[in-house]
């Protein structure tokens, strides 16, 4: 009896989620909103200015206050909002994303507490550092504390999952947060550093961006690989596993992705709250759960966010201004009491 041999079946590929309309118009509309978004942050503060006067500054300056404020205060800070936004936005997608949590954020993986831990650590052991070296110790702090909640996470039976990454992240969260407690009991020094860098600015310039550049470029391209395993993730670990998909490869690719964003988010501008949880609930009422889309969109709507939040900021308290942290702590703790009495959670 002669049997008839069948090809070998064509290498599997991810099937994107089904198409959603406007998805372009959207992503050229959340572009639109950064671009309004960074004038206004440019144009508003103690006293504002015009589109033409912004222009002046920027293009033809001649030394007048005005040029001098919008060059090295408004327009820094406003890079550097736009810079934390897409950090914290990418992040926040991506956390989601793996941990299949639609309440999560960074801050889930240790790094907030992380980066706190280091800079009370060193501050206590030799004093108050420059803030550039301030900065640095909150990103070493941030990308230590995330390496090992993976290497716990990994240590299980069955590898790295969603839960034993949050567990792991609850437990690290927890021991960090008990030192940082002890140690600042200790010392007044260290408790002044945390009491400073725990505000959440993105005012504060201390030349960390231009050395954080690389990794931030870094983890921008490790989010984009990363997209392909979070469509097959969204299907679910066995029809991600029969698609040829490894689940430990795109769970470490996008583990690294967070911690390098989130954490130089952190070092950036300090702690700020919810940003990495509203964003993708932003993100995905804009273009649905493709993460070809919702990764490009979380960046643009996380960018939007913090610059209105900082500029709000300076409105509401003028001639003051409230911290963007403090802002978004407003907004954000709403939405965040909104999404746990909520019957059904969005997907993710």
């Amino acid at each position: 009896m002669a049997h008839s041999l069948a090809p070998s079946p064509a290498p599997a590929s991810v099937p994107p989620p089904a198409r959603r309309p406007g998805r372009t118009r959207w992503l050229v509309l959340g572009l639109v909103a950064v671009l309004v978004a960074a004038a206004l942050s440019v144009c508003i503060g103690g006293r504002p200015s015009t589109l033409a006067e912004a222009w002046h500054a920027m293009v033809t300056p001649s030394g007048t206050v005005m040029d001098v404020t919008i060059r090295e205060l408004r327009w820094p800070r406003t890079v550097t909002a736009v810079v934390v936004g897409v950090s914290l936005g990418v992040a926040g997608v991506l956390v989601q994303g793996h941990t299949r949590n639609p309440i999560a954020d960074p801050g889930l993986l240790g790094i907030n507490q992380g980066a706190a831990l280091a800079i009370v650590a060193v501050t206590a052991l030799v004093g108050t550092g420059a803030p550039l070296t301030q900065a640095l110790l909150a990103f070493a702090g941030a990308l230590a504390a995330v390496v090992v909640v993976f290497l716990i996470g990994s240590a299980a039976r069955h590898g790295a999952t969603p839960i034993t990454l949050v567990l792991a992240g609850a437990a690290v969260s927890a021991l960090c947060t008990g030192l940082v407690s002890g140690i600042v009991l200790l010392d007044d020094q260290a408790l002044d550093t945390l009491r400073f860098w725990q505000v959440g600015s993105v005012a504060v310039r201390n030349g960390s961006l231009e050395i954080l550049g690389p990794f931030l470029a870094l983890g921008l391209v490790l989010a984009v690989l990363n997209i392909g395993a979070l469509n097959a993730l969204s299907l679910g670990e066995d029809t991600a596993r029969s698609l040829g998909v490894s689940l430990l490869g795109g769970r470490a690719t996008g583990i690294a992705a967070i911690t390098l964003l989130a954490g130089a988010a952190v070092t950036l501008a300090g702690p700020i709250a919810f940003a990495g949880l509203l964003v993708p609930h932003l993100a995905r009422a804009m273009v649905g759960a493709d993460y070809r889309w919702l990764v490009p969109a979380g960046a643009l709507a996380g960018a939007v966010l913090l610059l209105l939040a900082d500029t709000a900021g300076r409105v509401i308290a003028r001639p003051g201004e409230l911290s963007v942290g403090v802002v978004l702590a407003a907004v954000g703790a709403p939405f965040f009491v909104h999404l746990a009495r909520r019957k059904k959670l969005a997907t993710v």
